[in-house]
């Protein structure tokens, strides 16, 4: 077990920092980092100000003990809670909370879970097939979605979640091995299952089971589905000139943020030959990144997990 502050900042390098704290632009008030996890863009909101409070979300008990020990030195300025980012409203409502100053979502996987020996997130380490952001809750884990699931289910998983070209033939194995008795059950298992039908090149540099991993983790995780309504809560709860800062690592998440702020900003969205607007475009914000806000070369040289990050911001009119 990892309990030490030292190695708690080792573990992670928060991404696309300075760019999030130039749009978020903290300063006294009231903040809410709902994807906590070693309290990196934390840190640095509540360094902004002395009269900064933070309310730190995550679903992950491991992750909450060390953010605590990293931001210790803040005392009361900070408070933790055990939820999942889409409790926001629930959340605040109990700590009697109305309206924030900023709200910050980190969707990717912290450094704790990914280099975990045994959450099963990365084919690095084999360990159970699990996956679930929260280790002590009651929703099936990886291994389970693929005994349940059929096989044009999980094609279409890994497809979709995924990009894999190659998914009907990963699904297709992973059925097949079922009904031979011996279900994948762990990592080490569908890693090789999958590089036996992943082609490789030479010049690939990702591991061949690197997408179907991310599929399984954001289906197990149900990512995709909660996205929207988070955000339109999320921007509720602003005051007027607060600010939402969103990083996604996923193409999908990043359309769902955009399509949400597009549509919250009062751009209409139904075909142009309609007589009236019927999708609900209303302006309730002010769209503060024309295009997504990418790593810069020296990041993602230093970081490679921060490649496929975007960021995109808004402010609540």
């Amino acid at each position: 077990m990892i309990n030490t502050n030292k190695k708690a900042e080792s573990l992670h390098t928060s991404v696309l920092l300075a760019e999030t704290l130039d749009l978020m632009n903290p300063h006294d008030g009231l903040y809410v980092d709902v994807t906590l996890g070693l309290g990196g863009h934390t840190k640095a909101i509540l360094e902004a100000s002395e009269n900064i409070e933070v309310v730190g979300i995550d679903q992950d008990l491991e992750a909450i003990g060390l953010a605590m020990e990293n931001l210790a030195a803040f005392g009361d300025r900070i408070q933790s809670v055990h939820a999942n980012f889409t409790e926001i409203k629930q959340v605040l409502k109990n700590l009697g909370i109305d309206k924030v100053n900023g709200i910050i979502a980190d969707l990717g996987v912290s450094s704790l879970q990914l280099d975990s020996e045994v959450r099963g997130f990365s084919f690095r380490f084999d360990a159970p097939l699990d996956m679930r952001m929260n280790a002590d809750a009651e929703y099936e884990n990886a291994a389970e979605m693929l005994e349940r699931l059929s096989e044009e289910e999980i094609a279409d998983v890994i497809f979709q979640y995924g990009d894999e070209r190659f998914s009907r033939r990963i699904a297709r194995r992973i059925v097949e091995k079922r009904k031979s008795g011996e279900p994948v059950k762990t990592t080490a298992e569908l890693a090789e299952l999958v590089k036996r039908c992943v082609p490789r090149k030479a010049k690939d540099k990702i591991h061949p089971a690197t997408k179907t991993f991310q599929a399984l983790r954001i289906a197990v995780n149900g990512e995709i589905d909660i996205l929207e309504d988070f955000l339109q809560d999320a921007i509720e709860l602003l005051k007027t000139g607060g600010r939402l800062v969103v990083i996604s690592f996923h193409s999908i998440e990043d359309r769902i943020v955009k399509r949400t702020f597009q549509k919250l900003s009062g751009k209409c969205s139904c075909p142009p030959k309609f007589p009236q607007c019927v999708c609900g475009a209303s302006r309730e914000i002010e769209i503060l990144t024309r295009k997504p806000l990418v790593a810069s070369d020296t990041e993602q040289q230093n970081n490679p997990r921060s490649r496929s990050a975007k960021l995109r911001a808004c402010s609540k009119i």
